[in-house]
Formats: structure tokens, sequence, C-alpha cells
């Protein structure tokens, strides 16, 4: 009988521990977002959203003050619209702006809000106008790849035109 007893104890504490794991691997992935705070919603339009997906943060100097709800394609402006769901204890001006970022060289995408001067605040259901879409590192290096091949691959500083 005492053995059955540890068996069940060691079994019950595997299983939390099993629990544990798999709540740890799902809130540092950004697939579980408990959250019993209440918000309000507002959304954004972007030309290109890079690799932001759902659940990403929203931070303003740093700190997350809301998360990415959802991203959905507007096939009349041929934009991502992009819904977030801020923290009801942050108000942020009606002009404020939006920029996809990412976190270090190749990290995960995030949106930055840099806050206006209106004197009047988001309010549920408002859209943001002023967004900065995400810089993809392809373009990037697409781009400077152009550039040198116009420049006809000279090194910098060895101006022939004197």
């Amino acid at each position: 009988m005492q053995r059955s007893k540890n068996d069940v104890w060691v079994g019950l504490f595997v299983m939390l521990g099993a629990v544990a794991l798999v709540f740890l691997a799902l809130q540092s992935a950004n697939l579980l977002s408990l959250n019993f705070q209440t918000g309000y919603r507002i959304s954004a339009r972007f030309d290109n959203i890079g690799g932001l997906k759902p659940q990403a943060a929203v931070r303003s100097a740093g700190v997350v003050v809301g998360r990415v709800e959802s991203i959905t394609f507007d096939d009349k402006t041929f934009q991502a619209r992009v819904t977030l769901s801020m923290d009801d204890r942050y108000a942020f001006p009606k002009d404020s702006s939006l920029k996809i970022l990412t976190s270090g060289l190749l990290g995960e995408q995030y949106i930055g809000i840099e806050a206006g001067a209106d004197e009047k605040n988001l309010a549920a259901g408002d859209t943001v106008t002023a967004t900065q879409s995400a810089v993809v590192l392809e373009n990037l290096i697409g781009q400077f790849l152009y550039n040198k091949a116009e420049d006809g691959g000279k090194p910098a500083g060895t101006d022939t035109t004197k």
C-alpha cells in the first residue's frame, strides 16, 4: 500500500513538471498570453509588415503597452491591416506614429509606438495613419548591391573624373 501511495505522488509531480514546461515553452514563444486586463483596440495600415506575427509586442520606450491582435490583408488598398490591443492604463495621443521594428539584428519583430503631441487620446476603434513599414533585410542588401553595380564596383574614394 505504501509503495502505491509513493507512485501516485511521483506521478503527480512528473505531470506537474510537464505542464510547467509546456506552459513556459508556450509563454516564451508568445503563443500563450495570459492577460486579464481590459484594453482598447486600434488599427493601422502598413505597406509591408515583414515577419510581424499576431501576439507580437507593442512597445513604447521599451515597455510593452499592448499586443498585436490580428493581421489581415485589405484587398481595396492592398495593405496589411494590423489590429492592436492596447492596455487601458496607457493612453497615447491621436497623432502618435507606429513603426515595425526588430529586436536585435535578426530577432523578432514588434511594433514601436512614438507618442505625438495632440491633446486628444486614441480611443477604441481609431485608426493610426502615421505608420512606417518594416525594413526588409533582403531589400537593403539588394539595394546595396544595385548601387555597387551602378558605380562599376569601384572602391569608395577612387574618383577617376579628375
